[in-house]
């Protein structure tokens, strides 16, 4: 099987890389960066081919994607800074990218027969209430212009094509680039105190243990909605962060507080995250481990 991933230079793309290295697949990343600017740090990702490639040029997706002729592509690229969405200026560059970037992608795919996965966001939806999220919910109300965006790509990829896995996920971590586990970590350390949202519920996501889920599902024609985050049951970014200074030994006090009370965020977030995961049993896909357990491997990983 050959699989062609975008978006290797962040979290996902380099982890689903080397899951691919690591069980013999053939595997081709890109990203916009004219040479991989991800992690090197000897790991299997490193040795895969590369090719740089702007998902925002439909002549070049078609080019690139025909000379390679991939039988899967996992689409991880996308813009995902959220309050930087909400920016008038950069609202069309983000459109570009998560929506007609990942319509492009689709319709390449449909051209060259190959199975698609698109990572999505639990921001799809409204944000509200207590419920967990369903894969196939379709009551669709984003919050912000990121999760609008997301949307369409979503709506773009079902709508072309009919192999194709959506596969929501939310409060990634891994060790490409920036996320909250490193953030919290670098705050530990210089300040005393830290105030963390309380009221916006979800669970986090370990990209190493993604990109597994990824992998086995790309075996398979099991095609449609799923979610996807590690297991552990329902929390806040206050108990996320408690349980990271926690395992790495940290005496940061941390104080709950509201979302408003908060009040830096741009962009309206989501109260409710939760992401429901049973389809992926009720698919006979292996569930991520528990989101303490990954933070315990991230942070030993990450040498954080």
């Amino acid at each position: 099987m050959k699989a062609f991933v975008t978006g290797v230079g962040g979290q996902l793309g380099h982890d689903v890389m080397n899951e691919l290295a690591r069980r013999g697949y053939e595997g081709v990343g890109s990203d916009i960066q004219p040479e991989y600017s991800g992690v090197k740090d000897g790991s299997a990702v490193t040795g895969m081919p590369y090719v740089p490639l702007d998902i925002t040029d439909d002549e070049a997706v078609k080019k690139t994607i025909r000379g390679i002729q991939p039988d899967v592509i996992v689409h991880c690229a996308a813009w995902t800074n959220v309050d930087g969405a909400e920016d008038p200026e950069k609202k069309p560059i983000v459109h570009r990218i998560n929506a007609e970037g990942t319509k492009n992608i689709a319709e390449a795919a449909k051209a060259a027969d190959a199975k698609m996965v698109y990572i999505s966001t639990d921001y799809v939806f409204d944000g509200q209430g207590e419920r967990p999220w369903k894969p196939d919910d379709r009551n669709y109300a984003p919050l912000n212009y990121y999760g609008q965006t997301k949307l369409e790509g979503e709506l773009a990829v079902a709508g072309t094509l009919e192999k194709y896995f959506i596969v929501r996920i939310a409060w990634v971590f891994g060790l490409n680039g920036r996320n909250f586990i490193k953030t919290m970590v670098n705050v530990g350390r210089t300040h005393d105190t830290v105030r963390v949202v309380n009221d916006q519920i979800g669970t986090p996501t370990y990209c190493y243990d993604l990109a597994r889920l990824l992998v086995d599902m790309i075996g398979t024609d099991k095609y449609g909605y799923y979610h996807a985050t590690n297991e552990g049951g329902y929390i806040s970014w206050y108990d996320f962060t408690c349980e990271i200074y926690r395992q790495a030994g940290m005496e940061t006090r941390v104080i709950p507080v509201t979302t408003e009370e908060y009040g830096l965020s741009i962009a309206a977030r989501p109260f409710n995250s939760r992401l429901d995961r049973s389809k992926l049993t009720e698919n006979g896909f292996t569930p991520l481990p528990d989101w303490k357990d990954a933070v315990a491997r991230y942070l030993k990983e990450a040498d954080l």
